[in-house]
């Protein structure tokens, strides 16, 4: 997140400077590309002798804002736990997740990675046929870490809509639905922050036909929000307002159509009595 907002800052500092990228990296003697991937926020930190000749093409002369800049650099080349499974987290949700003030989200196929069982992660991953048994253990190691970001004193907001469908094709595995079922009783009872709802089949089509969407909203709003849709591979992220907004509003209309919270905990309760 640190990485996105000081790419974010580097080019609010180009345009308020009035240069384009061209006229930027003639000042500075770089490639376009150099910038771009700068600019872009995804894999490319300035070292400190190259964010200080940006400041200075930009005629940033405060010394607090340079310093902001710098310590916001610090942090951006700071690793989290999450840098130790790269070879198994590739897209970089992680750390887009990870920072999130509130997560909305719905899901169609899967129980959510936050609320999985270690069981039900390694059956998953087991079933999606492209992961060895070494990979296995690894996505469910970081899929346990992941999941502390509830428990912590900046937890977020996590409201989550789960189809019908999800239970049921769950109910076909006996081994693993008991502790599963239970998993989500549990988070939905006593976690502070998390709204766990069913969506019933008997609804019929809905406002997310388009399939699984998480919307992450963050607490600074020079963070904005994150629409993540996933795929088998790596996911899409949407950041245009009037696309992440388009995406919350079928959100909510799923979320009116699901059951309640109270429903929802009824209902997995029956089905570890059944």
């Amino acid at each position: 997140m640190e990485q996105r907002r000081l790419a974010a800052e580097l080019r609010h500092m180009r345009e308020a400077a009035a240069m384009t990228v061209e006229e930027a990296r003639a000042a500075l003697g770089w490639s376009s590309g150099r910038l771009n991937h700068m600019e872009g926020g995804r894999h490319s930190v300035p070292d400190v002798s190259a964010l200080n000749a940006l400041m200075d093409v930009y005629k940033v002369t405060d010394p607090v804002r340079r310093e902001a800049l710098l310590a916001l650099r610090r942090q951006a080349r700071t690793k989290p736990w999450w840098k130790q499974y790269e070879d198994i987290l590739d897209d970089g949700f992680i750390s887009f997740e990870a920072r999130a003030s509130k997560i909305s989200a719905f899901h169609p196929i899967v129980v959510p990675g936050l609320l999985q069982t270690p069981e039900y992660a390694a059956a998953s991953a087991r079933a999606s046929l492209a992961r060895t048994e070494a990979e296995i253990e690894r996505i469910v190691a970081a899929r346990m870490e992941r999941q502390k970001i509830l428990d912590g004193p900046d937890a977020p907001e996590f409201r989550c809509v789960i189809d019908e469908a999800v239970l049921l094709r769950l109910a076909a595995t006996p081994d693993l639905a008991q502790g599963q079922i239970r998993r989500l009783v549990d988070v939905a009872d006593s976690v502070n922050g998390v709204t766990l709802q069913v969506l019933p089949i008997g609804v019929g089509l809905h406002g997310c036909m388009h399939g699984s969407t998480v919307i992450l909203d963050y607490a600074d709003e020079r963070d904005p929000s994150v629409v993540y849709l996933e795929t088998r591979g790596h996911g899409v992220y949407l950041t245009e307002p009037s696309q992440v907004a388009d995406y919350r509003s079928a959100l909510d209309d799923v979320a009116a159509d699901a059951l309640s919270k109270a429903a929802t905990v009824e209902l997995l309760r029956n089905m570890i009595t059944d």
